[in-house]
């Protein structure tokens, strides 16, 4: 099957899949963008269940502040090597989890990886983190975080 170019690039900027793994998907659906883009998200989620277990040594300290210098977060995101800590899409997860943390107050790990998302409410912290493992092709883990309001 001949897959449209004009799709597959809108696959790829969609989901950050690659090039062959946007075209197979383009082509098992026989060209269904949408169907294309669910298969994507299954197979990715698929690869995130078996990236589970795998040490997380490298990663990043996020900070944030929020309310006027009221509430600050610091969060340890920890993935498999230094090169996925350097990328978009991880920073960008270290800073939603930051501010999720701010938002929510959770209590331990646990509590912060069940709790809905503040921007999804139909997914949770381990949903959201579960999507960027299929991106980036890593496991990650909140190793540990510490919240601070003024007052407390």
């Amino acid at each position: 099957m001949q897959v449209n170019l004009d799709d597959l690039k809108k696959l790829r900027a969609d989901t950050s899949a690659g090039v062959s793994d946007c075209r197979q998907a383009l082509e098992d659906a026989n060209g269904d963008f949408d169907k294309a883009k669910k298969l994507l998200l299954e197979r990715g989620l698929e690869k995130a269940a078996k990236k589970e277990g795998k040490e997380t040594s490298q990663g990043i300290v996020e900070s944030y502040v929020h309310a006027g210098g009221k509430v600050g977060v610091l969060v340890e995101l920890r993935c498999e090597t230094d090169f996925v800590a350097r990328t978009d899409e991880f920073k960008a997860l270290a800073h939603e989890v930051a501010l999720q943390i701010a938002a929510m107050n959770p209590k331990d790990v646990k509590d912060l990886m069940d709790g809905a998302y503040i921007r999804d409410a139909k997914q949770t912290i381990t949903d959201l983190i579960k999507l960027t493992i299929a991106k980036v092709g890593e496991n990650i883990t909140v190793a540990k975080f510490t919240r601070m309001q003024l007052g407390e």
